[in-house]
């Protein structure tokens, strides 16, 4: 399977899985909105690539060395971090001197690792939208979840979820992942909450949270 950076930009955060394929692995991944990943991950935050080497006996392994911007979770102290060389085993390909978010997991000794099923993206593809919900908002609605809805009607009786119909109501903009957070507030069931100046003027009715 390859993978290029038009689909690291796109406003899906993937899952990885293993399988076989013709004989040899290679990573595939299930959807996964940004504010899952968000809360899942260890260290979120947006850097300026500086360098990249090969390591690992067998070159099997790249470290990229980058400049820190903007720290949005647990990032203290980190100047880069690691991700596999080859696509086919879930390693991400950035450019220096781009800047990116990144989103990743620390390992026992503290080193970040970072692959294709994180949220990584170019700074500048994100949405206005993506961008504020990164400073607090993702943060706010962890406690609730996310679940994608693949066929009409969503419906779900849990008040902490917001079911996720970007793939059925509108595939190609992916306005629930581009433009929304599932928030909590109050005493109130998890819902959709839109965020951000670059909000589409429309939203299809089928994407409430419940």
């Amino acid at each position: 399977m390859s993978w290029t950076m038009k689909t690291l930009v796109l406003p899906l955060v993937l899952l990885c899985v293993w399988r076989l394929q013709d004989g040899a692995q290679a990573c595939t991944c299930v959807p996964m909105h940004p504010q899952t990943t968000f809360c899942q991950a260890d260290v979120v935050m947006k850097v300026l690539v500086i360098s990249r080497k090969m390591v690992g006996e067998l070159d099997e392994t790249i470290m990229y060395n980058v400049k820190p911007i903007k720290k949005f979770k647990g990032a203290h102290g980190v100047t880069s971090f690691y991700t596999a060389a080859s696509s086919a085993a879930c390693g991400v390909t950035l450019t220096t001197g781009v800047e990116y978010l990144i989103t990743g997991r620390l390992t026992r000794d503290k080193t970040l690792q970072v692959s294709l099923c994180e949220f990584v993206a170019p700074w500048n593809s994100l949405s206005d939208s993506q961008k504020v919900n990164l400073e607090s908002r993702y943060r706010m609605g962890c406690s609730c979840q996310i679940t994608p809805c693949r066929a009409l009607p969503c419906r779900s009786n849990n008040p902490a979820e917001c079911l996720w119909a970007d793939f059925i109501t509108n595939s190609v903009k992916m306005e629930q992942a581009k433009y929304f957070a599932c928030l909590k507030k109050g005493r109130s069931p998890c819902a959709w909450s839109k965020g951000g100046a670059d909000l589409p003027t429309k939203h299809s009715k089928d994407t409430k949270g419940r």
